[in-house]
């Protein structure tokens, strides 16, 4: 479940599943809309399939089609060949890798204003926040070490010698009392829990000033060019599937993500939106003031600084090309 490596084989099997079930007809008078997400169904995805169960798309005139991912789906991809109308983007690198590719996509919303990567470690070992860890051994996986690893070692002066490869087994980390773990707030924390009967300290990136987005809406340029309307009715809808999702009944979107995904369960579902109320995930930074989906300039332009001063990108690059703010300003 936490696995968001996004690589091209399983992309191609998703590309081949969509063209072999060709694009339905809307009822009339509806946009069709295939949405991919960034992984199987589990309670990240929530307001989306709140929004689908709930209406909100079909009063908007849209007909949502929710396709789920896997572990190696790549969306800018399937963006790319058509095979989707919108996709999910899994944190603001997606974006800033495809403006660097000049690629005609863009992020057009981010559900998550906090990227819920998480660090975790046991009781009892000095750590009490993120800068302790410095010297520590840490378990990444290896897409981390090319995304939120890039900024741990220009904010704490981390090394690549600290780190040792994580195959999203628990194992090694259960057993060595020193190790740390990255996780995502509602997974790996709670298998900890379950598995080792024992509370880990969890520490967020975002609450430490990590600066990136999650859970955003990619749109292609065509679309966003051709018919707006269309986009800023998915991102309304999404926004109040997000809303309900979290503080209404979610019985009917629960429903929806474990007959897409049986290996999931309600109390998984449960604790992601314990988790992801407790945080702020949703509702927080550019979103504390309701405009759920929300992004900014100064976010973007701060995480490029730091990506880019760290040679992930050109420093000269139009990081700008990445995203649009036209979707996610509220109607006059």
């Amino acid at each position: 479940m936490t696995n968001r490596r996004q690589m091209i084989a399983g992309s191609m099997a998703l590309l081949a599943a969509a063209a072999c079930s060709p694009k339905a007809k809307a009822p009339a008078g509806r946009k069709t809309i295939r949405f991919a997400t960034d992984w199987r169904a589990q309670g990240e995805h929530g307001g989306f399939y709140q929004a689908l169960a709930s209406g909100e798309y079909a009063r908007r005139g849209l007909d949502v089609t929710i396709m789920q991912g896997g572990p190696s789906v790549n969306v800018p991809q399937l963006l790319a060949a058509e095979a989707i109308e919108l996709g999910m983007g899994s944190n603001s690198f997606i974006a800033m890798n495809m403006a660097a590719e000049k690629a005609p996509v863009k992020a057009v919303a981010a559900f998550f204003q906090k990227d819920p990567q998480v660090l975790i470690a046991h009781p009892g070992t000095g750590i009490s926040k993120i800068a302790d860890m410095k010297g520590r051994p840490i378990l990444l996986a290896d897409a981390s070490k090319t995304a939120f690893w890039v900024w741990l070692k220009a904010r704490y002066g981390f090394t690549d010698a600290q780190v040792r490869s994580y195959n999203y087994s628990l194992a090694p980390f259960l057993a060595d009392k020193q190790a740390i773990v990255q996780g995502y707030l509602s997974s790996e924390p709670y298998q900890v829990e379950k598995e080792g009967g024992f509370k880990p300290g969890v520490f967020l990136l975002a609450d430490e000033g990590y600066p990136g987005y999650a859970n955003m809406v990619l749109a292609p340029n065509k679309l966003i060019d051709s018919d707006p309307d269309t986009v800023r009715a998915f991102v309304e809808a999404s926004a109040a599937g997000w809303k309900a999702y979290l503080h209404g009944d979610p019985a009917a979107a629960d429903a929806l993500i474990l007959k897409d995904n049986p290996e999931m369960t309600p109390a998984l579902l449960e604790n992601a939106r314990v988790q992801m109320r407790k945080y702020g995930i949703v509702e927080s930074g550019d979103a504390a003031g309701g405009n759920v989906g929300a992004m900014s300039d100064a976010r973007w332009a701060e995480f490029f600084r730091v990506t880019s001063h760290q040679g992930v990108y050109p420093r000269d690059m139009d990081y700008r090309q990445g995203y649009t703010l036209q979707f996610v300003t509220p109607r006059p």
